[in-house]
């Protein structure tokens, strides 16, 4: 048993510990040059990352561009739903976050289709059990990450301070409210906007980096609840209503609403007949549009115009850049260094896992920051570039093969593979259900799985057909 002897300095409000220990307890020097860091961006990433690192016992400064979300008009504002699934828990969990944040999400067991026509159709996402991803306020989720990293000492928050610059020769952050401070290391978890990557940018040699954009955007609608608090379409479930050129998704939330997106071009193609958003000018070619192509939806969303032209279009990107660090003082995670389009619902998770992976590098080597900023590039660029090539391709598999025969022969088809054989998991239970397999190799294998499955299922009516155990011999000689 540790022995511990405690001397206080009042004049500087420092406490330093002698620890007597036996050869075999494991010693983590918490007093190292990284005791004092700078985060910039109090949002998803960079609040859990305060999370881990108050419990390592460093100082932290937050600095948020926005007022605080928990308090004033801030905390009333709708927010898009995120889908919390396992690499997300899982990060959460080495904090004692994962229970508690759970909680107030909804599960959500499969995707449900609907057709021009009104029918619908659950395509599960697993046929494991328990296996399903959560739907989960993203202002509640920050807002309950802030207050849990609030009750660390150390960790100070201040908002309205939207970061513009960092000098690296002088190790100086400016603010757009004339603020300037000094920090040697900083975090930069300030979103695909990031003013940290924008400076490297400017100030590191061979830097580089780029945005590619959909053609397509977005616009937040709302399915409100039925009188009685009442879910009026399936509660766990998240829904697609998929048009092959454009789509709309619904999740739902606690008080029986449901949060949709629709994802439409933005620009109409001359000489094209796809919809966009610039075609729906006014509320009769907006009702048009929706009588046309979300039939089963229309009645249930009495505020469809308020919202459509109230809210603003959103923009698809993806952000490249490398690298990550400069000189032990700077490092980007999360979007700021990896924003990815939403359609496998991984962006959270992804820079969640990145805190956790952070963490666990600093374990490692303790205060070598550039061996620490150097070895997490190492690990996380390539994953984080097979996600990003994952989510554009799920969004084409979600908007145009879901409705397909084939496809959905296929899905079940690896939901029988999934209940039937415990090493089979498909392309999507890889990424979202197995924090452990990196998300470079859930596109290696899964993107084979997908082109044998498609081959097998293509000729054929019904599943029952195949001989099962012919289909997992082909499958196992993928691996």
């Amino acid at each position: 048993m540790a022995v511990a002897k405690c001397k206080i300095d009042h004049r500087h409000r420092n406490i330093y510990y002698v620890i007597y220990v036996p050869i075999w307890v494991k010693i983590y020097v918490v007093k190292n040059s990284m005791s004092k860091v700078t985060i910039i961006g109090a949002g998803l990433a960079g609040s859990l990352l305060a999370i881990y690192l108050a419990k390592r016992g460093f100082a932290v400064d937050l600095f948020e561009a926005r007022e605080d979300m928990r308090v004033g008009d801030a905390a009333r504002g709708r927010s898009i739903n995120m889908a919390l699934s396992d690499r997300g828990i899982a990060a959460l969990r080495e904090v004692g976050m994962d229970e508690y944040i759970l909680d107030a999400a909804i599960p959500m067991l499969g995707r449900m289709i609907h057709t021009p026509t009104g029918e619908t159709k659950l395509l599960p996402y697993s046929g494991r059990k328990g296996e399903y991803i959560n739907s989960i306020s993203r202002a509640g989720l920050n807002a309950a990450l802030m207050t849990e990293a609030e009750k660390h000492r150390g960790v100070s928050f201040h908002f309205k301070e939207q970061c513009t610059g960092y000098d690296l020769v002088s190790s100086e952050l400016s603010f757009a409210s004339g603020k300037a401070i000094k920090s040697d290391l900083v975090f930069a978890a300030d979103g695909a906007g990031s003013a940290l990557r924008q400076a490297l940018d400017k100030t590191v040699e061979g830097f580089e980096s780029r945005s590619d954009f959909l053609e397509h955007g977005y616009k937040e609608l709302v399915i409100p609840p039925g009188q009685d608090g009442s879910f009026l379409i399936e509660k766990n479930a998240l829904h697609i209503w998929p048009r092959h050129k454009f789509m709309m998704i619904a999740l739902p939330n606690l008080d029986g609403s449901f949060t949709c997106t629709l994802f439409l071009a933005l620009k109409a193609i001359e000489g094209g007949s796809e919809p966009s958003f610039d075609q729906l000018t006014d509320e009769a070619k907006l009702y048009e549009f929706f009588e046309r192509e979300f039939a089963d939806a229309l009645p249930l969303m009495p505020t469809l115009a308020k919202d459509f032209y109230a809210n603003p279009t959103g923009m698809l990107g993806t952000v490249h850049c490398s690298p990550w660090h400069s000189d032990g003082r700077v490092l980007l995670l999360g979007d700021a260094a990896h924003a990815m389009v939403p359609f496998y619902g991984q962006g959270m998770n992804c820079a969640f896992e990145d805190v956790h992976a952070l963490d666990s590098l600093i374990e490692k080597y303790g205060a070598d920051r550039s061996v620490i900023f150097s070895e997490f590039e190492k690990e996380r660029l390539p994953n984080a570039a097979a996600i990003q090539s994952m989510a554009i391709e799920n969004f084409y598999e979600m908007r145009d093969k879901v409705a397909d025969p084939v496809f959905q022969r296929k899905r079940e088809l690896e939901t029988r593979l999934e209940q039937v054989y415990d090493d089979y998991f498909s392309k999507y239970s890889m990424v979202t259900f197995r924090e452990d397999l990196a998300y470079s190799e859930a596109k290696r294998l899964g993107n084979a799985q997908d082109e044998l499955l498609m081959k097998i299922c293509g000729p054929i009516e019904n599943i029952a057909e195949l001989d099962i155990e012919d289909v997992i011999s082909k499958v196992r000689k993928l691996q």
